[in-house]
């Protein structure tokens, strides 16, 4: 009954004249033998007609040598020698299969075809005070939309008020809800879960998260692999030579050896019927199709099946650091007061003087303050050193150690060895104490590196503009064991050209960054994958591959999807060809009968596309970041109660 409600009208019309077919044939035996023949040939009409015009339309389109047209040949022929009821067989089987293909085809498509209903259908359009329910095509940057408990998020933007959970697993594969306050940016496709939210339009439609993936999944397809392509062309020469080899199995023997042209005959539509590439032709692309699908649950885009193939045999992998391995967020990191200033009075001082500066140091001092920010006045931004303000007839002065020379500070204790940003803190050209910023590392990127290293992958390099002690400090902490760093955008090309160059022809090279600056090197490695949800636009639309929720362990997981697809395919064509050899050889003897061919066609195709299914079932593996014993989260950050 599940498999019933699982079929589409046209599927449950199907098996409605494949069951009336059965019934004709059985009937067939209970009645007079003149009004069989006639019985049959109806009920042959009725099983073959879609075949048998699909054949006619594809000769017509210069299409000789398909599956439809060696079935054709096969049954037409056994009726002439009458094998009715075989000939009525092969068609209901081969009907029946092509059933269990068509919902095989979907549940595979099942995972990406989900991404589809993150189609927003309306956007709630603040005008005037009053809302207004229109196409999301409609919106523009700076519009103000309502999101209601339920309602999709039309396109990306920034919440303006409220708060609320969002429910993110369409974009991401993650099941926890993602928590979004004042500030936080959203993306189109999110759901809301528990109250509204008033946001800000950044991006419009055509350029919005929904969009942009739903152009990457309907893509997908359109990118074969070499083993498809091979498999393509493979068919194209195996019919027709197939068709050539029965033609003189039917006729050698008896023009030449005085055997009986029925028999080979029969054994000539016998070989026609077993060796229909059916198997090969569906199960391949599926196989990849159900990879691309497994990738996409699991919050990973693969633009096409070719990338999937080549991720399989990927040899190397290269980070950039930034936003990658990082979080591309600053943080307080270190606080160092002078002698009888406390740590608290250091980040307030640096707070009220940045509070005004949208610089990412100035946002993150201010944002480690816990109290409430004072106001400021004469706020005076000084390029390339710092900040200077007026809070409560005092002077306070904020910057590098530039500013402090500028201001002649006395005391000023330089910060050696930093792997952050030091901002010093003065009050009336008074020494107060320093503070150091830095990027944190993602929690899961130590897993990243030695799940790497867990699957073969023992090259993996990171590439990164920031200063020497900088990169070597991150490289060390994740057991990163090639680093280059205070690199130019044309640098990393440079060295991924090198890597590949090195490698050769013996694997891949794969190249994993997020910003507008790693576009030119994703471009120039054999697979180029982006970090989707805080990645630039430009880096998401030149990547083969991007994901959706910037962890870099998914990196090891769609190389893990990656290799067990490609398995799966060569398990298909080994077991698809093996099985054809043999029973073309025992049915090419007369040891086979059509109902043995039936199976070498059908059954096989089934067999091979249920194979292919396996990865639909590859689930998430459970990758807790506190229980792994690699992924201690490194304490970088000053909590707020030290201050």
């Amino acid at each position: 009954m599940s498999l019933i409600k699982r079929m589409s009208p046209d599927e449950k019309k199907e098996s409605g004249v494949i069951a009336l077919c059965l019934m004709l044939l059985i009937l067939a035996h209970f009645i007079p033998k003149n009004i069989t023949i006639v019985l049959y040939i109806v009920t042959y009409i009725i099983s073959a007609y879609p075949i048998l015009k699909e054949a006619i339309e594809n000769i017509f389109h210069g299409k000789w040598f398909d599956e439809n047209f060696l079935m054709s040949v096969a049954t037409v022929g056994a009726l002439a020698i009458g094998q009715f009821s075989e000939a009525i067989a092969v068609m209901l089987f081969y009907r029946v299969g092509e059933i269990f293909e068509d919902l095989a085809i979907e549940n595979s498509k099942k995972s990406i075809t989900n991404l589809l209903d993150i189609r927003p259908e309306y956007a709630n359009l603040e005008l005037n005070g009053k809302l207004q329910q229109v196409k999301p095509e409609l919106l523009n940057k700076g519009d103000i939309i309502i999101v209601n408990p339920g309602e999709k998020i039309a396109v990306d933007g920034v919440v303006e008020s409220g708060e609320a959970y969002l429910n993110t697993a369409a974009l991401t594969g993650e099941t926890k809800p993602l928590l979004v306050t004042k500030d936080s940016q959203v993306l189109s496709g999110m759901i809301v879960e528990n109250s509204a939210l008033r946001i800000r339009v950044s991006k419009e439609y055509k350029d919005s998260t929904v969009v942009k993936i739903l152009e990457l999944v309907q893509n997908a397809s359109e990118k074969k692999t070499k083993t498809e392509n091979f498999i393509t062309k493979f068919s194209q020469i195996y019919t027709p030579v197939i068709v050539i080899s029965a033609i003189m199995l039917a006729s050698i023997p008896p023009l030449f050896l005085g055997q009986e042209f029925q028999v080979w005959l029969y054994r000539a539509l016998i070989f026609l019927v077993i060796s229909c590439p059916c198997a090969l032709v569906i199960s391949i692309p599926l196989s990849y199709f159900g990879g691309i699908g497994a990738s996409s649950r699991a919050g990973i885009l693969v633009k096409g099946s070719n990338y999937l193939e080549a991720l399989s045999q990927a040899k190397a992998v290269i980070f950039d650091k930034t936003g990658t391995l990082t979080r591309g967020e600053f943080f307080v990191t270190q606080i160092i007061p002078a002698n009888g200033v406390s740590k608290k009075e250091i980040v307030k001082l640096a707070a009220i003087a940045e509070s005004s500066s949208p610089h990412p140091i100035a946002r993150s001092i201010v944002k480690n303050y816990p109290g409430n920010i004072a106001r400021v006045s004469n706020v005076e931004e000084l390029v390339g050193l710092g900040v200077r303000a007026e809070y409560q007839g005092d002077t306070i002065s904020v910057g590098n150690m530039k500013l402090m020379n500028k201001l002649n500070i006395d005391g000023v204790s330089t910060v050696e060895d930093t792997t952050g940003t030091v901002v010093y803190v003065a009050l009336n050209n008074e020494y107060f104490g320093a503070i150091e910023v830095s990027d944190m590392i993602k929690t899961d990127a130590k897993v990243a590196i030695q799940g790497l290293k867990n699957v073969g992958i023992d090259n993996v390099t990171m590439l990164t503009g920031d200063k020497k002690i900088v990169g070597k400090n991150v490289a060390e902490k994740l057991n990163i064991p090639n680093v280059k760093t205070e690199l130019l955008p044309q640098d990393k090309v440079t060295e991924v050209e090198r890597i590949k160059s090195e490698i050769g022809d013996k694997g891949k090279v794969i190249f994993v960054g997020d910003g507008l600056n790693d576009t030119p090197v994703l471009a120039s490695a054999d697979v180029g994958v982006a970090m989707g949800a805080l990645g630039s636009d430009a880096a998401v639309e030149v990547a083969d591959v991007v994901l959706m929720k910037d962890n870099p362990t998914a990196v090891t997981r769609v190389i893990k999807i990656a290799r067990k697809t490609k398995m799966i395919v060569w398990e298909n064509i080994i077991f698809a060809l093996m099985v054809k050899v043999i029973f073309l050889l025992v049915g090419a003897l007369g040891i086979a009968t059509m109902w043995e061919a039936v199976f070498a066609d059908v059954g096989v195709t089934f067999i091979a596309i249920l194979n292919a299914l396996r990865l639909l079932k590859i689930k998430e593996e459970n990758e807790k970041i506190n229980k792994h014993p690699h992924s201690k989260t490194e304490k970088y950050k000053v909590e707020v109660n030290e201050v």
